[in-house]
């Protein structure tokens, strides 16, 4: 065994134990593609909110501010922005619906695939577990039928057996990370998206004359 490399073992390994390893390698894959996606989505998001959220404080006038939405692509607070200036003569009921229907898109929109970063954190260590436990049970069987016991022996099935569990882990932890990191930061952006609704209904309802009563 001393010659072995961790590729050795894997193509050693039975076809379960390799099964294994190829859901987990899948899992990682999608994964890292995830994480790489979602930081990329959340930065340019909060980048653009922020752009807009500058010239949405200085007054600018609506006309304006909409048609400089219209690079804003990514921007929850933009988009809220768009929706509230298509229905700004609406009835204040009809725009607290609105806003709260895109609220809820937009937020849904941030959050999206951050589930499978959480499945991956908790199933990935067990299909590594079932690997590792499938694969020292065929050791133990191969003792059986050679009738010895020695460390040369049982050895290399547990090693590749390990590997298994290994590999649970290399998907589940970066997964697991990835996962608590952008929901904190989907909350954050989720609050924001509350609170600029919160402006845009006390803002249109002043612009109506009414007065704002109650929760967004």
């Amino acid at each position: 065994m001393s010659g072995d490399t961790v590729l050795t073992l894997i193509f050693k390994a039975g076809l379960v134990v390799k099964f294994v390893l190829l859901i987990l390698l899948a899992f990682s894959v999608f994964s890292w593609a995830i994480i790489f996606f979602k930081f990329r989505l959340l930065s340019k998001a909060e980048k653009e909110s922020h752009e807009f959220y500058e010239s949405f404080i200085k007054g600018k006038k609506w006309d304006a501010l909409y048609q400089s939405t219209k690079r804003l692509t990514v921007s929850p607070l933009a988009s809220l922005f768009r929706a509230a200036y298509s229905i700004e003569d609406a009835s204040m009921d009809e725009i607290k619906t609105t806003l709260r229907k895109v609220a809820t898109m937009e937020a849904a929109r941030l959050e999206k695939y951050l589930v499978f970063l959480a499945t991956t954190g908790s199933t990935a260590p067990f299909i590594g577990l079932f690997g590792t436990v499938w694969g020292i049970m065929n050791s133990f069987m191969g003792i059986g039928r050679i009738g010895a016991a020695s460390l040369a022996v049982v050895a290399p099935g547990i090693a590749e057996a390990l590997i298994a569990t290994a590999a649970g882990l290399a998907a589940a932890i970066p997964a697991v990370v990835a996962y608590n990191y952008f929901l904190n930061r989907t909350r954050r952006n989720t609050d924001m998206i509350d609170d600029f609704s919160r402006e845009l209904v006390d803002y249109l309802a002043r612009k109506h004359g009414e007065t704002q009563a109650g929760p967004f």
